[in-house]
């Protein structure tokens, strides 16, 4: 696939700002059956800033499957199915409840390859969060564009869990749990409450959040050490469909926590890794 007419959207930024109030983190705690309040001053957990910062698309400008046409700050590339296949993150310092932040974004990267789903277009935004004492998060995504599903195609076996896990978390999903999740990062993706939509995509139900699923892996290491985490990293392998728990699994080693998430029949729905400090 020829993009280079997109290559002029790298560099392009889009800013952000937010006064982060408590509600959507006290939200996110009940949605992930947590106890506990954040009260202004608080610092936020690891990836919950993904519940801050919303793009506030209007209706009228979403594309059929929920998300923001493109053509804007997102490259307009030229296939159907978009992913958030993984993602790197570098935490500086916490962003804190009740102290306004800002976000840059930047498209940093645009490749093409052909594989053996057919064409696939790969794209890199760097996120840079800074607060008031300074720069706290430095966070890169990786996005995947794929083709429209070819007649009779079905989503793939997973391949299974790595198992040994010392650390384990099990959540069920149920369309609550995404439903809610959607509203809380303002994401009307159709793959995530419209499940005739999700079978016409070649899929057998409704697909759980990819950045709901790290969340969980992030909160599985905060939930047993007290240690801060200094650098996370996930990458997606499989869909994990709602009504399949979500397990949690991680294995400690010194500083550095090994990451995976199965769905309840063993298979690798995602892995990880997390870097912890003193």
């Amino acid at each position: 696939m020829d993009i280079s007419h997109l290559k002029s959207w790298i560099g392009r930024q889009e800013r952000a700002g937010d006064p982060l109030p408590s509600f959507p983190a006290n939200a996110l705690a009940a949605t992930l059956d947590e106890d506990g309040r954040t009260e202004p001053g608080a610092a936020l957990p690891p990836l919950w800033h993904w519940v801050y910062f919303h793009e506030l698309v209007r209706a009228s400008e979403l594309a059929d499957n929920g998300h923001a046409r493109l053509g804007g700050f997102m490259p307009p590339v030229p296939l159907p199915r978009r992913m958030w296949a993984g993602g790197r993150f570098r935490f500086e310092r916490p962003l804190r409840a009740g102290q306004p932040a800002r976000r840059v974004s930047t498209v940093a990267e645009l490749t093409a390859k052909a594989g053996a789903s057919g064409e696939l277009v790969f794209l890199v935004l760097r996120h840079e969060f800074t607060g008031p004492a300074g720069p706290a998060l430095v966070e890169e995504q990786d996005i995947v564009y794929r083709e429209a599903p070819r007649a009779g195609q079905s989503a793939p076996v997973p391949r299974r869990a790595p198992g040994g896990a010392v650390w384990r978390r099990e959540t069920r999903t149920n369309e609550a749990l995404l439903f809610r999740y959607s509203a809380l990062i303002f994401n009307a993706h159709r793959i995530h409450y419209d499940e005739p939509y999700c079978r016409r995509e070649g899929y057998p139900g409704l697909i759980v959040h990819g950045p709901l699923i790290a969340t969980l892996l992030a909160e599985l290491v905060r939930a047993n050490t007290a240690a801060p985490m200094l650098a996370f990293r996930f990458r997606a392998v499989s869909p994990l469909f709602c009504g399949s728990p979500c397990i949690a699994c991680g294995v400690p080693d010194g500083r550095t926590v090994k990451l995976w998430a199965e769905d309840g029949a063993g298979g690798l729905v995602m892995e990880g890794e997390a870097e912890l400090g003193q």
